[in-house]
Parts: structure tokens; sequence; C-alpha cells
């Protein structure tokens, strides 16, 4: 398969469907395995026992992912009410319980309040560096510590199931950033009762659709082989997100050497982020100004 001792040079994204149980990073690991890629990435870790859309990146792919980080993302969880633990999911320590359920009604009437630019804290067994180390480390040996609030943008937080009178389903719709737990969290607070994420799926990510995903099965079957080349999306699939401005060879070649170049059509406006293409190809990413595009990264596919 042309592989060299560090790897393929194979470009595209391909997007999983996380199982409960692996890292983010274990899933990154085995897609780079199973392509032999020499450069893999995702955009946006997933909690061990989430499930749901992880966007892998392979090679050139690996320079959109801050643009697939950055879009809207969402969620459907589980949270079990009267009980709040210190992880704010199953997997914790319960701390504290209370016997109040909130009605459907009320429930939706707490939720505007966890809509729009919110502030929110985020978990104590999370990824958050405090002071240079990991907040979950500092948890794990039981340190007394805070967490500073964070903005976050909740696009949409909406009650679609109540299977019984501890548990509630939710969807939202986040940018990025955000903890759902702690969304649990602190929507138990508000009610009264408690509160911790059972079971959390990313439903979709940017571009990418959970629907659209491949198995971790089915990548370790097929690792290696033509089947699972066919799987990979375009490298642009990470530019969707951002205008697009098409060029010439000459000015795509200038753009590569990171030069400006013009572009022939736009849709984007002064000062805005753009990407420019040539046959459908990615060439660059800049700012675009008066018909130029100033590139600040470019493709090499």
């Amino acid at each position: 398969m042309g592989r060299s001792r560090k790897g393929r040079d194979i470009s595209g994204w391909l997007v999983v469907d996380k199982p409960a149980g692996l890292t983010s990073n274990a899933v990154v690991n085995k897609v780079r395995w199973a392509f032999g890629a020499r450069k893999a990435g995702h955009a946006g870790t997933l909690d061990p026992e989430a499930t749901g859309v992880l966007a892998v990146a392979l090679g050139e792919a690996t320079k959109t992912v801050p643009f697939v980080t950055d879009a809207l993302k969402a969620y459907r969880f589980t949270a079990r009410l009267g009980l709040a633990t210190n992880t704010d999911d199953a997997e914790g320590e319960v701390i504290a319980r209370s016997d109040t359920r909130p009605t459907d009604d009320e429930i939706r009437a707490a939720l505007p309040r966890f809509t729009g630019e919110i502030m929110q804290v985020p978990p104590k067994f999370s990824a958050v560096k405090i002071d240079g180390e990991r907040a979950y480390k500092r948890a794990r040996a039981d340190e007394d510590f805070e967490i500073a609030a964070r903005p976050l943008f909740v696009e949409s937080l909406e009650l679609v199931a109540r299977p019984d009178a501890d548990h509630i389903v939710l969807e939202m719709v986040c940018g990025k950033g955000g903890y759902v737990r702690a969304i649990a969290r602190d929507l138990g607070a508000a009610l009264g009762c408690h509160g911790h994420v059972t079971r959390l799926r990313r439903i979709w990510s940017g571009p990418f659709d959970a629907e659209d995903g491949v198995g971790m099965d089915l990548i370790e079957k097929l690792a290696g082989t033509p089947e699972l080349d066919a799987f990979l999306r375009p490298v642009e699939d990470g530019l969707a997100d951002l205008p697009e401005l098409r060029t010439t060879p000459e000015s795509a070649a200038r753009l590569r050497h990171g030069n400006p170049a013009m572009v022939i059509t736009s849709d984007a406006e002064y000062g805005e982020e753009a990407w420019a293409s040539l046959g459908g190809k990615a060439v660059a990413v800049g700012i675009y100004c008066a018909g130029e595009l100033h590139p600040h990264r470019v493709f090499n596919h």
C-alpha cells in the first residue's frame, strides 16, 4: 500500500462512531494504525464512556481540525435525577441525594437559563489545567481546589424524553469547550434535586454525523485494505463552515508558497477567514481582503 517506514502519506477524515470504554486518544491511535498513516488527530475529545461522533483527521486534514473543533456540536444525554456524584457521571461516587423530583414543566422552565452565552464551571474530574496540572489528577489526589467558570455558547437545550421519574433525556447543541456533565449537574442543582449524566452520545459535530460513523470493529477488520480507505472523506469537509474561494493554477502556486494571491469568486466578506480551492481541492486557508487571499495555512495534497 505504498507505506514508508514513517507511515503512509494519506489524507482525509474518518468519522468514527466511538464505542463506550475507549479514550479518544486510543481511537485515534487505532485509526492511525489501521491506515498506516503518518499523522492523525481528532476534533474534540469525548469522555471514555461517551459514544458517537469522533472525527479523526489524517495527514493534511489535521490542518483543518481547529475549524471542526470550533464548530457547533450536538449531544443526546440521559441525566439521573436525585443523585450527585463527584465526577458528575455514573462512574463517580455518590456525594448527595434528594427525594425531590421535578415535573416535566418545571424542567422545561429551567432550561432557558442554560442556553445562550452562559458561564460554566467544568467538572473537577476533567482535563482542564489548574496551575499546569490536569484537574482530574488533583481530584484523584483529593486535593481541595476550585475551577474558574468559562464561557460557553449553548444554541439549544431541550427535554426530549422522560423514561421514568428518575431519568430525563436531553438534547443540546453547543459550541466549543462545553461539558455535558456540568449541564446535568447544574440543572439538577437548579431544580433542587441533584443530577448526573448516565449516558452521553455526540450525534453530530460540525459537518459530521454519527449515522455516517464507522465502528471500531469494522476499522480493525479492514485495517490495511483499500476497503478502509474508501471510508475516508475529503480534507475539504473540515472546511465546510468557511467560505470557499476559487482560484487559478498560477494563484494556487503563489498561495502554496505562503504569498497573497487573487481569487476568482467569493461570498466572503472583507477580513473574513476563507479557503481557496483549485479543482475542488483545498489550496490554502487565509484572510480575504479586496479580491485576494492572504494565506496562513497551506495544503500539499
